[in-house]
């Protein structure tokens, strides 16, 4: 009986040190997601500039009819055949955050299946240590891989990475190309984004004031539109980041406040075993104290 109660003991001590360690861990994402939340705002509002200085050259070179853009960012026609498609996905470096990488890697499978179906090839680049080891695991080859970047996103590696995946595009390795990532969605819960960065479309419907930039002449336009475009992806691989940074920091509060509410539901559970068998211990003792009493009557 002795031992059973020196195993318990041990359990708990056990249970309490990772309970310990969870929520620090809680305390960390809380901290971190602070501070991806910010830089996700300021973000935002380098977008709206961006956002606002496309549309104005696309405003532009609009009033020249839609058949003159032709930038080879932007789908020529509703019509055009897709056969090469880069899918780049975006996972974590670590795990402890729930299904936040299962999710996105879930989706990642599904499209291939669904593209591959329709005769398309896929080609996959990653980024995040969790997904690139699942599908190297599989066999499934990984095109491009960066380690360490969803973990800290900065503007010039994701530039260097997203450059590598336009150039195939425009120099017509691929036909499209889609950013797989969970996005931040709030403190609670995470949203699956799936979104086609290039070719790039457009939608007249939504252009409706005319540019106010002074471009000459129409070169300059269509010059100063291929380099808003790059631009304009080169964020959004950016903001892809830095939103899944967000949306990983909220998924391992959560994961992490479950396990602690889980440890402290195990260590009641313990300590209500230690105390029962503590309770049988002492039984045991008396009775043996009283047979031995009797004995001795």
């Amino acid at each position: 009986m002795g031992g059973n109660l020196k195993e318990i003991r041990k359990k708990i001590t056990s249970v309490k040190n990772t309970q310990k360690t969870t929520k620090a861990m809680k305390l960390v994402s809380s901290s971190k997601l602070k501070k991806a939340e910010e830089l996700a705002r300021r973000s935002k509002v380098y977008a709206k500039q961006l956002n606002a200085m496309f549309n104005d050259i696309v405003a532009r070179v609009r009033l020249r009819g839609l058949d003159s853009i032709n930038s080879p960012y932007f789908a020529r026609s509703k019509d055009r055949e897709i056969k090469k498609l880069d899918i780049i996905f975006i996972t974590a470096d670590k795990g402890l955050c729930g299904g936040f990488n299962t999710t996105t890697i879930k989706e990642v499978v599904r499209l291939m299946e669904s593209y591959k179906q329709q005769g398309i090839k896929v080609r996959l680049r990653g980024i995040g240590k969790k997904g690139i080891s699942y599908f190297a695991f599989n066999g499934i080859e990984v095109l491009d891989k960066a380690v360490g970047l969803s973990s800290m996103p900065a503007f010039d590696k994701a530039v260097a990475f997203i450059d590598n995946v336009v150039d195939d595009f425009l120099n017509g390795a691929t036909d499209e190309v889609v950013i797989v990532h969970n996005g931040f969605k709030n403190m609670i819960s995470q949203e699956l984004e799936a979104q086609a960065v290039l070719p790039l479309t457009i939608n007249i419907n939504e252009l409706e004031q005319v540019s106010t930039l002074n471009i000459e002449p129409e070169d300059e336009e269509d010059r100063v539109l291929d380099e808003l475009a790059r631009k304009y992806i080169q964020y959004n691989m950016y903001y892809a980041l830095v939103d899944s940074l967000a949306a990983e920091h909220s998924a391992r509060i959560q994961a992490m406040d479950a396990a602690t509410n889980n440890a402290g539901d195990l260590v009641r559970s313990l300590t209500i075993a230690l105390n029962k068998a503590r309770q049988e211990a002492i039984t045991t003792e008396l009775v043996e104290i009283n047979a031995g009493v009797e004995a001795i009557k």
